[in-house]
């Protein structure tokens, strides 16, 4: 395997394409727009010159990395001679079975199509292909460049051979592979958004205050940071959509959204990417302020 795309530029594709680079692939990154692939690039440059200030890397090993970035704007041109697809777009549905759809007519019959979904079915997106022994969940996690897992989620008939490239490559990418099944919200967020529901439930019933709850799971459960942070770090709208899957998944009232969360992704309060959620990030990317709503 030696080419790979990557499609999406955000913050899960521009740092996939980072660290496939890094590792000395060449990576086709494609966007819908040059403005987006120049946001996505100005990010990689940035956290590269970040390890580079605390020499986790040198200069030569910067100009390799992103002299194997290409920037498409074009699916076609972008995907049809590469080894393997990591799709990295919204987490919706509909896009995602649109992608899949047109990755199946355009790349080879050899090439493996991953998805890094937190929580859609990956049955479900390869069964619009003609290939679903080569469809595969390849879930990183944020920031893509510094945390060390990687879910591999292994669709209903994905192949033990699909499944052991892409555990193999992510070992070369220096990641830590776990491989989980098909089922709704996979191991992380399956674990990972109940808890994060229940401190957000915890609020909405007035237990206590936003900083104290973080608080506590920071102090008492040794969490770096705090459940309602993380959630603004994550996106309010993301793990509205992830509670969602498992609760239309699962049918099982644990996983029903509180309404606090409901209410502020309808409002726009989407956290870090929106400039408030439980905290105000007008000032900076830090929760150094609760919300005014909670105060």
């Amino acid at each position: 395997m030696s080419k790979i795309a990557v499609i999406g530029s955000g913050t899960m594709g521009n740092g996939i394409a980072h660290v496939v680079a890094q590792h000395g692939y060449q990576v086709n990154l494609v966007d819908i727009s040059k403005d987006a692939l120049e946001r996505g690039l100005a990010t990689i440059v940035k956290n590269l010159d970040r390890m580079v200030g605390k020499e986790k890397i040198d200069e030569a090993t910067k100009d390799a990395t992103l002299a194997n970035i290409g920037q498409f704007t074009s699916l076609k041109d972008a995907t049809k001679d590469v080894d393997l697809v990591i799709e990295a777009a919204t987490e919706q549905l509909d896009l995602k079975l649109r992608i899949f759809k047109e990755l199946d007519q355009n790349c080879a019959p050899t090439t493996i199509l991953a998805t890094n979904t937190s929580s859609i079915s990956i049955t479900q997106i390869a069964a619009v292909t003609d290939r679903p022994d080569k469809v595969i969940g390849m879930h990183f996690m944020n920031p893509v460049p510094i945390m060390p897992l990687v879910e591999v989620i292994r669709g209903y008939r994905t192949s033990d051979t699909t499944t052991e490239t892409i555990m193999e490559l992510s070992k070369r990418l220096g990641k830590m592979p776990v491989e989980a099944n098909d089922y709704p919200g996979f191991v992380a967020n399956r674990i990972l958004m109940p808890m994060i529901n229940e401190a957000i439930s915890t609020l909405f019933n007035r237990v206590a205050g936003v900083r104290e709850i973080d608080t506590v799971m920071r102090l008492g459960m040794a969490h770096p940071m705090g459940p309602l942070e993380l959630a603004d770090f994550i996106g309010l709208d993301v793990c509205l959509s992830i509670l969602n899957v498992m609760y239309n998944g699962f049918k099982d009232s644990k996983y029903a959204p509180c309404p606090l969360l409901v209410n502020m992704v309808t409002a726009g309060k989407l956290g870090v990417k929106s400039g408030e959620g439980f905290y105000d990030y007008s000032i900076s990317r830090k929760a150094e302020r609760v919300s005014s709503q909670f105060n």
